[in-house]
């Protein structure tokens, strides 16, 4: 059995082991096996560390009945004494991440009664499901005292009690456990089964930011980051925010009010282009020939409304049928088409089959779309 060096020491991050086992994996890899390991393995909602074992690098670790084996771009020679080196940075930042989602699932649980029911560790961001909804002022409320305890620096142990200690003991645990359970506690806040690495104090974890929630299987899913993490969130935002806040010439904090501005004024537009397409519309509608049989129009970019409108006029022009369409060769046609002699709605199969189209309506106007070019719709209505 391999001993489990980040059981007791979560920040050892350079140690040397024996070789045990060596064995041809899939793809080029190996599968290797030590006497002693700071490698955790994956488990408990946390990934496998990553790293260096001698010459070799650690693609994976997993941890399969009674053995964990390290994934290997090389051999390594059993018996022989090896150096392993945890990519230091990336364990850190998923041991405040994990911490972190101990802080909030704990303050859930003692504030509101959540439950968590689910985590997965992200690279951009941390997932936990909760049994219960929580509001956005419960939300703030366990975001300000989780890093009220992050400040207070309070202190992660981890140890397996005995069964005796277990059974009288109050712990979050997903999994019915009775034996091996390995409890994290942080002082004061929670008290939970888990198999991971933990930061020692409160204070590595630096800070956590719950950055977005939504309703999920009858309670709810909350994003969250932690430590670099949340720095590395907080910077790609700051980017943003001030790229935005220039281009709308307001200060940052200014600049969702600056964004409502900007989208109040493009609906004065748009509405100020609808009626201008509308007026265009009914001049064209004014100008269309007397016409024996079909009435076939193309127009660029017309709304909706202004098909319709097209159309309606158009069937008084024409002794058949007036089709109105808006689009192009490449992307397809919309259309409308009404008449005051013939049955659209009998019709629209065949014009849909014969045009690559689908769409219906009532006896004296159909709208729908088409796949067919410009020519072949003219071909089709002449």
């Amino acid at each position: 059995m391999t001993q489990k060096l980040y059981d007791q020491d979560s920040h050892c991050r350079a140690f040397s082991a024996q070789v045990l086992t060596c064995q041809p994996g899939a793809a080029g890899t190996w599968q290797v096996t030590l006497d002693r390991t700071a490698f955790f393995p994956e488990g408990g909602g946390q990934p496998a560390d990553r790293g260096t074992l001698g010459g070799a690098a650690v693609l994976d670790v997993q941890e399969v009945g009674e053995a964990i084996l390290h994934t290997t771009d090389a051999p390594l020679t059993p018996g022989t004494t090896v150096q392993g080196t945890l990519d230091w940075p990336l364990r850190f930042g998923r041991m405040q991440c994990h911490s972190g989602e101990h802080v909030i699932s704990g303050l859930a649980h003692s504030l509101y009664g959540c439950t968590n029911v689910g985590f997965h560790m992200g690279e951009d961001a941390v997932i936990l499901d909760f049994d219960k909804e929580l509001s956005p002022a419960q939300i703030r409320e366990i975001e300000n005292q989780a890093n009220a305890i992050i400040t207070e620096n309070r202190p992660v142990t981890a140890r397996y009690p005995s069964q005796e200690e277990l059974a009288a003991l109050d712990y979050r645990s997903k999994l019915d456990l009775t034996e091996n359970v390995r409890i994290v506690t942080i002082q004061g806040c929670d008290v939970c089964a888990c198999c991971a690495p933990h930061v020692k104090y409160t204070g590595e974890i630096g800070l956590v930011k719950l950055l977005d929630a939504m309703r999920h299987r009858g309670g709810i899913r909350i994003w969250m980051a932690a430590g670099k993490m949340a720095l590395a969130d907080y910077q790609v935002k700051q980017e943003n925010i001030a790229a935005i806040s220039a281009a709308l010439s307001v200060q940052q904090p200014q600049a969702a009010q600056g964004v409502q501005r900007i989208l109040g004024e493009m609906e004065g537009l748009k509405e100020t282009l609808k009626a201008a397409r509308q007026a265009l519309v009914l001049e064209k509608a004014k100008a269309l020939p007397e016409t024996q049989g079909n009435l076939c129009l193309f127009e660029a970019d017309l709304d909706a409304g202004s098909l319709r409108a097209l159309a309606n006029a158009g069937m008084e022009k024409c002794t058949g049928i007036c089709a109105v369409f808006t689009g192009d060769d490449q992307t397809g046609y919309r259309y409308v088409m009404g008449s005051r002699t013939v049955d659209l709605r009998a019709q629209a199969k065949a014009i849909n089959t014969a045009l690559g189209g689908k769409g219906g309506g009532q006896p004296t106007m159909i709208q729908g779309s088409v796949t067919a070019g410009q020519a072949a719709i003219l071909a089709y209505f002449q």
